[in-house]
């Protein structure tokens, strides 16, 4: 098989089973991918990760080109050498940062130009400068330059942007050829929280060959019922021989929604923002690990969880290193909550395989569906 190849393997409805070739080995799918920002997934080492069964993980284009560079990076054999990592890396373009950065960019035909977070240095962002740092970072897959449009935005403002993000993602495939090596890229479907424009550009992008699909823009402010009518709506577009992607989202429940609807690879920074905050994913619920009940709890964390942290350490100890503001709660707690969103995307490929996904839906529906 040529890099690059997904095999859909097994469905159950609109859920797929499947596989994806890469540079750095096959990502099995539906597959969930930890958020290492700036070549680090926060509180946990790259070890910890396969112990953990981490297939693919994310960094991201506009922080490492800030800091430390992408030329230092390429230098030095790329990402993967630099961070001891040594399986598939998706970075994103950079998009959503410098959406979120509104008050320090401004967007052009060309690309967009931002003030950096770090220090206000001037930077100008082209969809080919965003391939080229994404190409000195050497990530398996690489995605399109795009705008995130804001939750709220009117019609004719989305349909000027989803435009614009077309033009940049041709662009972008100028800037690197289908088969040009080994590295794959991906397209981003945007049209904020309109359906008509949701088709239309997913229409445009289909005609762009790429390597898998994305669907950006949701999780930026909306009701809950929104994105899910945004998705489930989007999903089924997406080409169905290649791999879909929801970027940015979510919860578990939200997660198992998305495989539901047809998608494939997700990521969020959900399960280690909330383990430094002290909230945990388990299979009863999510818990806060603060209050005052766990202070003499001795039972694991997750009964039903065989990750490092519950096969060691009570909730009481658990909590009482969060009230001491310890280092070693942000790595227990984070590889729990990474564990715990690694085994919901296993369980539900397993599911998959069995012709069991609706119940396995309904049964984590009935967990965190409140």
């Amino acid at each position: 098989m040529n890099i690059g190849t997904f095999t859909i393997q097994h469905t159950d409805g609109a859920a797929r089973a499947g596989e994806l070739l890469t540079a750095h080995g096959v990502i099995p799918t539906p597959i969930f991918m930890p958020v290492g920002t700036q070549g680090s997934v926060k509180a946990v080492c790259p070890q910890d990760l396969k112990d953990l069964g981490a297939r693919i993980i994310l960094g991201n284009t506009y922080h490492l080109y800030l800091r430390p560079g992408d030329e230092m990076i390429a230098r030095r054999g790329g990402l993967h050498r630099f961070m001891h990592w040594d399986r598939p890396i998706l970075t994103d373009s950079g998009g959503f940062q410098v959406f979120s950065l509104s008050a320090l960019r401004k967007l052009s035909e060309d690309g967009v130009a931002f003030s950096s977070h770090i220090d206000g240095s001037k930077h100008f962002f082209t969809p080919e400068k965003a391939i080229s740092i994404q190409r000195n970072l050497g990530s398996d897959i690489m995605m399109v330059l795009d705008e995130c449009v804001p939750y709220g935005a009117d019609y004719q403002y989305t349909r000027k942007s989803l435009e614009r993000t077309t033009r940049w993602a041709a662009r972008c495939r100028a800037a690197y050829p289908q088969g040009g090596g080994e590295q794959l890229l991906f397209g981003i479907g945007q049209g904020g929280f309109f359906k008509d424009l949701r088709e239309e550009s997913i229409r445009q992008l289909r005609d762009i060959p790429f390597d898998g699909y994305a669907l950006g823009g949701l999780s930026v402010g909306e009701s809950k019922a929104e994105m899910m009518d945004i998705l489930y709506h989007s999903a089924p577009l997406l080409p169905v021989e290649k791999a879909r992607y929801l970027m940015g989202v979510g919860t578990p429940l939200d997660i198992v929604r998305g495989i539901d609807a047809g998608i494939d690879m997700f990521d969020c920074v959900l399960p280690t923002r909330n383990a430094r905050n002290g909230t945990l994913f388990t299979s009863e619920g999510k818990l806060n690990i603060k209050r005052a009940e766990f202070a003499e709890d001795d039972s694991p964390l997750d009964p039903q969880c065989s990750c490092y942290t519950c096969r060691n350490f009570s909730r009481a100890y658990l909590r009482h290193l969060y009230q001491a503001r310890e280092i070693l709660s942000y790595r227990l707690n984070t590889i729990h909550n990474l564990s715990y969103f690694l085994s919901v995307v296993t369980a539900a490929r397993q599911a998959i395989q069995d012709g069991a996904f609706q119940s396995f839906k309904s049964q984590m529906e009935s967990i965190y569906d409140t």
